[in-house]
């Protein structure tokens, strides 16, 4: 039976919600306080339907240009949150606002500003997250928060961020390096966690309640340490089959 199989793809999605329930009872949490995005990038329409189909209401891209071209293909389904996963370019921020629910990957104070005027434009208050570079990868966006001695010097753009009126900044997101162990990602997201409590401690009038963390390989593991976003596609829709957009 083929992943693309609609029974097989709600069976799947269906298995992964069990998992976060079972890691968030075991762990002492709410399951209902975690929350899935199921990660569609690089997946065709019909595929995305069937998830959505099984239950599916948030839904994560990569890319502007192929997410947007998604949410314009399935406008008949209602009650959809589409959340920007993957960084933006700032010439591409403004589409970003105008067509998603909630951004993930907030890297810098230049596309804040950004976000902060079309937001300003187009009469909305949309959620945000930080992405923080928590594991000193070169490769990754994201404040730089790897070394603690470094985090003083963040709180000046972070504060610039959250004076910014139609932005609305939930909480963090972190993206683990892949690792044959999902083990050996229990420090980075324990390294997230004690940078929101920095944060807590040092900017408490922000509530900082989110935690977009963990993915397919690893999202047991960011539950334990306290995660409420998990970022889940492969697991659920199986390898990816089409280019980006």
């Amino acid at each position: 039976m083929s992943i693309s199989d609609p029974n097989q793809i709600s069976e799947q999605y269906q298995s992964v919600l069990e998992k976060i329930a079972e890691t968030a009872v075991k762990t002492g949490r709410i399951p209902d306080d975690i929350k899935l995005v199921v990660v569609t990038k690089g997946h065709e329409v019909n595929r995305i339907r069937q998830v959505i189909d099984a239950g599916a209401k948030r839904l994560g891209e990569n890319y502007a240009e192929e997410g947007i071209g998604k949410i314009n293909q399935l406008k008949e389904f209602s009650g959809i949150e589409w959340h920007m996963i993957g960084h933006v370019q700032s010439r591409k921020a403004e589409m970003v606002v105008q067509n998603f629910d909630i951004i993930h990957s907030l890297d810098n104070l230049k596309i804040a500003e950004r976000y902060e005027q079309f937001a300003g434009q187009w009469n909305k208050k949309i959620p945000v997250l930080l992405e923080c570079n928590v594991s000193g990868e070169e490769s990754k966006f994201g404040f730089s928060a790897w070394d603690s001695n470094n985090w003083d010097k963040l709180l000046y753009e972070i504060k610039e961020i959250l004076n910014k009126p139609h932005l609305d900044v939930c909480g963090l997101m972190t993206m683990a390096p892949y690792f044959d162990e999902a083990e050996k990602a229990r420090p980075i997201f324990q390294r997230l966690v004690e940078f929101q409590k920095f944060l807590k401690m040092n900017i408490p009038q922000n509530p900082w309640k989110e935690l977009s963390m963990g993915m397919s390989s690893d999202y047991s593991i960011a539950i334990e340490e306290g995660a409420t976003m998990v970022r889940i596609g492969q697991a659920i829709l199986g390898p990816r089959n089409q280019p980006k957009g």
